[in-house]
C-alpha cells in the first residue's frame, strides 16, 4: 500500500517531509481522490462505477472533504454532442467576430452572433444551383467555403459549420430519390389496399374467412458465373467475389406472400407474362386454406399477366372467390411482396455466383423456405389517414418551382 508524505517548503527553498500525517491532512490529497472528484463533476450525478472502485481502494489520510471547484459551461446552442465532422475534424474555429470573442470560462457568450448561425443554415437548406454554385448539393467543406466567400464570416472552422448543422439534424450531403403520384386515381386506388392491411374491406372488418395476398415477378434474376473462384473471408481479410462474370441464363421469380399469414409461394418460370402467373395462382388457389375461403384479395400491381379487366374476367372465371385488387401505377412501395424482394436481392443475389440456373433456383427456392419458417406479419403501418397526408402535402410541393 502506498503512503503520501506532507511536503512543505523550508526557509531555504528545499522541501522537507512531514511524517506526522495528522500535521498535513489539510493539505494533502490522495491523486485517486482528485480523479474521482473530477470523474463525479463530470458525470453530473450520474453513476460512475469508476471513481466508486478508486476511491474505495485508496489510504484514506483524513475526513476532510474537497471543495468543488466552480466551472462554467458554454451556452446550449454552441454545445453539441457531436465529437468529429465528416471529414474526421475535431477542434474549435478561429472567430472572425472580435467583438463576440468572450473568454468561455468567464460565462461569455458564443463566439458567433445568432444572425451568422440563422444564415449558415438557411444556405444548407437552399439548393447550390439557386445560390448560384455549380454543384448537386454541399458538401461540409463546399458549404464552410461558401460560407466564407459570402462574407459572412472571415473564417469559420468546418466543426463549427457541422455542430450548427447537426443541432437540427440538416445534412444537406444526403438525399433520397422520390417519385411523385402520376395516376389521376391515385387515392381511390391505393385507400383499399391500405384499408386490407388493416384488416378492412369496404368499410368492414375482414373475416377469418378471409385472406389476402401479394404477389408479384422479380424479373431477369440472372445465373452468374464467376470467371475466378469466390474467396471466402479469414482473419484480416474480407470476402472477394471476381469482378467478371459469364451470364448462364435467367429466371423470372414469381411470388405471393400472405399478408395475414406471414407465407410464401414461389416458382422460378423462363419468364412472364399470362400462363407463368396463373400457375402461380393455380399453386395458392390449390391449397388449404385458400381453396374454400370465402375470399381471397390478390394484391397485385399492373404487369403485362394480370391488367386490366380481361385479366380481372379471366382469373375470376377459374377462382370465383378470387378479388384482383390493382395498386396505382407507379406504386411498387404499397405491395408488400416488395419488401420480401427486397429481402432476396441483399441476402441471396448479392454478390451472386451462381454455376448454372439449376444452382440459382436452388438458392432462390432454398431461401423462400428459410425465411418462410421464421417469418412473422409485416408490421404495416402507413394508413389511409397517411395516404390523405402525404397526398396533401406533395400538392403542396408540386406547385412549388424547380429548383
Amino acid at each position: 500500500m502506498t503512503y503520501f508524505a506532507c511536503t512543505r517548503p523550508a526557509s531555504d527553498g528545499t522541501l522537507s517531509s512531514a511524517g506526522d500525517h495528522r500535521a498535513c491532512r489539510d493539505t494533502v490529497r490522495s491523486p485517486l481522490r482528485s480523479v474521482a472528484k473530477n470523474a463525479r463533476s463530470l458525470s453530473r450525478g450520474r453513476q460512475n462505477i469508476r471513481p466508486r472502485i478508486e476511491t474505495s481502494f485508496e489510504r484514506r489520510l483524513s475526513s476532510w472533504r474537497p471543495t468543488a471547484f466552480a466551472t462554467t459551461s458554454s451556452p446550449r446552442g454552441s454545445v453539441s454532442s457531436v465529437k468529429s465532422s465528416v471529414s474526421g475534424g475535431s477542434g474549435s474555429s478561429t472567430n472572425a467576430w472580435p467583438a463576440w470573442t468572450k473568454n468561455h470560462e468567464a460565462g461569455g457568450q458564443p463566439a458567433f452572433p445568432p444572425s451568422v448561425v440563422v444564415e449558415v443554415k438557411r444556405l444548407a437548406c437552399e439548393s447550390p444551383r439557386v445560390a448560384g454554385v455549380p454543384l448537386a448539393r454541399w458538401s461540409l467543406r463546399e458549404l464552410q467555403r461558401e460560407v466564407v466567400t459570402r462574407g459572412v464570416v472571415a473564417t469559420i472552422g468546418g466543426t463549427t459549420v457541422w455542430r450548427w448543422l447537426a443541432a437540427d439534424a440538416i445534412r444537406p450531403w444526403r438525399h433520397r430519390s422520390w417519385l411523385f403520384p402520376r395516376d389521376p386515381d391515385f387515392a381511390a386506388k391505393a385507400g383499399p389496399i391500405l384499408d386490407l392491411y388493416a384488416g378492412l374491406w369496404q368499410g368492414e372488418p375482414l373475416s377469418t374467412e378471409d385472406y389476402v395476398l401479394s404477389a408479384d415477378e422479380k424479373t431477369s434474376i440472372q445465373a452468374r458465373r464467376r470467371r475466378h473462384a469466390s474467396v471466402s473471408p479469414g482473419p484480416d481479410r474480407v470476402a472477394k467475389i471476381e469482378h467478371e462474370y459469364e451470364r448462364m441464363g435467367a429466371w423470372a421469380y414469381l411470388t405471393a406472400w400472405d399478408v395475414r399469414r406471414a407465407k410464401l409461394f414461389g416458382r422460378c418460370e423462363p419468364t412472364t407474362g399470362i400462363v407463368p402467373f396463373d400457375r402461380l395462382v393455380a399453386q395458392v388457389m390449390a391449397e388449404a386454406p385458400y381453396r374454400s375461403a370465402r375470399r381471397v384479395f390478390w394484391i397485385l400491381d399492373n404487369g403485362s399477366g394480370h391488367r386490366g379487366p380481361k385479366a380481372v374476367e379471366r382469373l375470376q372465371r377459374q377462382w370465383p372467390t378470387l378479388i384482383p385488387v390493382f395498386t396505382p401505377v407507379h406504386a411498387s412501395w404499397l405491395n408488400q411482396i416488395e419488401i420480401y424482394f427486397s429481402v432476396v436481392q441483399r441476402k441471396v443475389l448479392t454478390p451472386g455466383d451462381f454455376a448454372d440456373l439449376a444452382a440459382l433456383k436452388a438458392a432462390l427456392l432454398g431461401f423462400q423456405d428459410r425465411y418462410e419458417s421464421a417469418a412473422r406479419p409485416f408490421e404495416w403501418t402507413f394508413t389511409r389517414q397517411d395516404l390523405t397526408a402525404l397526398l396533401a402535402k406533395l400538392a403542396v410541393a408540386e406547385q412549388r418551382p424547380a429548383a
